[in-house]
């Protein structure tokens, strides 16, 4: 496929430009002007329209939580126990809910799904794309990371498990890690022990190979999370952080990438996001901590990512930040930019195809390719 005279928003360089994108065996092949098609080769005219990366919501619960179906559908919190590092989401993730179809017409082709918050531990999150008919083809990494969760949510879920107050929260977590990297240095000095499958999941953890993914509103759940990274050495990011502003230099010097949202959920909805406001990206972009925003879908609906953008935007973000924000950020912060996240040589030919601005309700997707595929 070669598509030829689109205004290209890239979302490595902050000014549009225009060019031709030629996609081969679906990846990105070439981006230059007055490319020539090959023979048989499809050619779109993108004259007149702008030609964005494919979304990505770095944070959701979609074909988990799964979009009408009720409690039959709810499969993204286990509460048997608040320690269930062993649980994979590509286990519980539906491929025919109808959300994908709704996330993909709205130009979002990368999700990064997962485990609620009930647990101190939920189990791993994994990033597929938005079109296809199972896992293992829509699949782009199982274990992207591994869930773990402060404050309200695990409070209120496990009063029967000792992780009534705060303390009780994080010392469950550091319990787990602790008993993890006992069972890890024995396996690896060969010493013989009973097969374990949460410490098993945990190893990657320990060994820097994936980052615990922390649910953590307040300020003081925040550097709580980032304390316990440090001390076991392993890598973390910080998802919601709704009082992220408040503690933007110990962000920043702390180095973590943080996933803002759900920005259109309702301040009220409960205690820990009382102080949610619309400016934090813009706060967060000034102070220099690296970020991107999610839906928390089902929370928001996926196709509400774009318009989450246009929220941040009013509140006086950077225009092109918030292009980076469901991009290359969004795919750093899953650690996929190596895939996707830009319109550049090599990457996956996810490409969305707009008459207008993306982020202004007058602009009107017309064409989204997966894989060099269209999908919409």
């Amino acid at each position: 496929m070669l598509i030829k005279n689109g205004t290209i928003y890239d979302a490595i360089h902050e000014k549009p430009y225009v060019a031709d994108i030629s996609v081969e065996k679906g990846k990105i092949a070439a981006i230059g002007k007055n490319l020539t098609a090959k023979r048989g080769e499809e050619i779109v005219d993108a004259k007149g329209l702008r030609v964005y990366p494919g979304f990505i919501d770095a944070h959701c619960h979609t074909a988990i939580d799964d979009f009408g179906q009720g409690d039959m559908g709810k499969d993204f919190n286990e509460k048997t126990s608040p320690v269930t590092p062993e649980l994979r989401a590509i286990d519980s993730i539906y491929p025919q809910d109808i959300a994908f179809k709704r996330a993909r017409e709205a130009g979002v082709t990368t999700v990064c799904t997962g485990p609620g918050s009930a647990n101190v531990i939920g189990g791993t999150f994994a990033a597929l794309k938005t079109a296809g008919n199972s896992v293992e083809e829509m699949l782009v990494k199982a274990d992207v990371a591994m869930k773990c969760a402060f404050g309200e949510n695990p409070k209120k879920c496990y009063p029967k498990h000792g992780a009534t107050v705060r303390m009780a929260v994080a010392a469950r977590l550091r319990e787990a890690l602790f008993a993890a990297r006992e069972y890890m240095e024995k396996k690896e000095a060969g010493k013989e022990q009973k097969f374990d499958l949460k410490m098993e999941a945990l190893i990657p953890v320990l060994k820097g190979e994936m980052p615990l993914k922390a649910h953590a509103h307040r300020a003081d759940d925040i550097l709580t999370a980032i304390r316990i990274a440090k001390e076991f050495g392993v890598k973390i990011t910080i998802e919601h952080a709704t009082d992220g502003a408040q503690i933007k230099r110990e962000l920043k010097k702390a180095g973590v990438s943080v996933a803002i949202g759900p920005i259109m959920s309702g301040g009220g909805s409960k205690v820990e996001v009382r102080a949610k406001n619309d400016s934090m990206a813009a706060v967060l972009d000034k102070a220099g901590v690296p970020f991107c925003i999610i839906t928390d879908a089902p929370v928001v609906l996926q196709e509400y990512l774009t318009t989450s953008v246009a929220v941040s935007l009013h509140a006086g973000l950077d225009p092109f930040k918030g292009l980076q924000a469901i991009t290359i950020n969004a795919a750093k912060h899953i650690g996929l930019e190596d895939r996707i996240g830009s319109l550049e040589v090599g990457k996956d030919a996810d490409i969305v195809l707009c008459k207008g601005d993306v982020f202004d309700y007058t602009g009107k997707i017309q064409a989204v390719y997966i894989g060099g595929k269209k999908v919409v």
